[in-house]
C-alpha cells in the first residue's frame, strides 16, 4: 500500500474517530482527533472549521479566532467561516472586526439571515442605531416567522423615539408570537394594544363571546 493510500486511511479514521467522541460527548477528545486530522490536512477548511467550533465550545474564543482567520486566508469564499468569525469577535466586544467580518458573509451569501442580524446587533453596540434598521429588516425578510429580529427591531425604534414603528412591529410579532409581542409591549412601555393570550377570558373577549 502506498504512502498516499496509508495517509487517507489515517485521514479517515481520525475523521471517524472525531465523530465518534463528539457523538459520545468527549470534547476533549474530539478536538485531539481533529488536530491530528489538521495536521495531515492543514489546508482542508472543514476540518478548521470543527476544531474553531470545538474551541469555541470550550471557551477558548482567541483560538477558535486563530484557526477561523487561517481558514479564510486559505479559502476567503466559505460566508460561514466569515459569519463565524464575526460572531466570536461580536462575543469580544470587538464589534468593528465583527461588522467587518459579518460584510464579507453577507457579500458572499446575501441570504445568510444570521450575519445580517449579527452586523445590526454590532451597530447598535456601536452607538450607530439607525444604521442597525436596514439589517435588521433584511433578516426579517429573510426569516419573516423568526421573533428575534422584530424584538430588536422594535428596540431600535423605541430608541430613535418612533412609538408608531415600534407598535407596528409589536402588532405584527403578536401575530405569532404573541407572548414575546406581550413582553415587547412591557419593556418599550408601548400600547401596541396586545393582551395577553394566556390570561382568562382573553381569547373568548377576542371571539365577542
Amino acid at each position: 500500500m502506498g504512502a498516499a493510500a496509508i495517509g487517507f486511511l489515517e485521514v479517515w479514521y481520525y475523521r471517524q474517530m472525531a465523530l465518534w467522541a463528539g457523538l459520545l460527548g468527549r470534547t476533549g477528545l474530539e478536538l485531539e482527533y481533529w488536530e491530528r486530522v489538521r495536521a495531515l490536512r492543514p489546508r482542508d477548511t472543514g476540518t478548521l472549521a470543527a476544531i474553531a467550533n470545538r474551541r469555541a465550545a470550550q471557551g477558548d474564543t482567541h483560538g477558535a479566532i486563530a484557526v477561523l482567520e487561517y481558514s479564510v486566508q486559505v479559502d476567503p469564499g466559505t460566508s460561514h467561516a466569515w459569519f463565524n468569525l464575526g460572531f466570536l469577535r461580536q462575543e469580544l466586544g470587538e464589534h468593528e472586526a465583527a461588522c467587518d467580518a459579518f460584510d464579507r458573509a453577507i457579500a458572499l451569501d446575501p441570504k445568510l439571515d444570521r450575519a445580517w442580524y449579527g452586523k445590526a446587533l454590532s451597530l447598535v453596540k456601536l452607538g450607530r442605531v439607525e444604521d442597525a434598521v436596514g439589517p435588521l429588516k433584511k433578516a426579517i425578510e429573510l426569516q419573516p416567522m423568526s421573533p428575534y429580529g422584530y424584538y430588536q427591531l422594535a428596540h431600535v425604534w423605541h430608541r430613535l423615539g418612533d412609538a408608531g414603528r415600534v407598535a407596528s412591529t409589536i402588532r405584527r410579532l403578536s401575530e405569532f408570537e404573541p407572548k414575546v409581542a406581550l413582553q415587547l409591549q412591557r419593556e418599550t412601555g408601548v400600547d401596541a394594544g396586545v393582551e395577553d393570550p394566556f390570561r382568562p377570558g382573553a381569547r373568548a373577549a377576542r371571539n365577542g363571546s
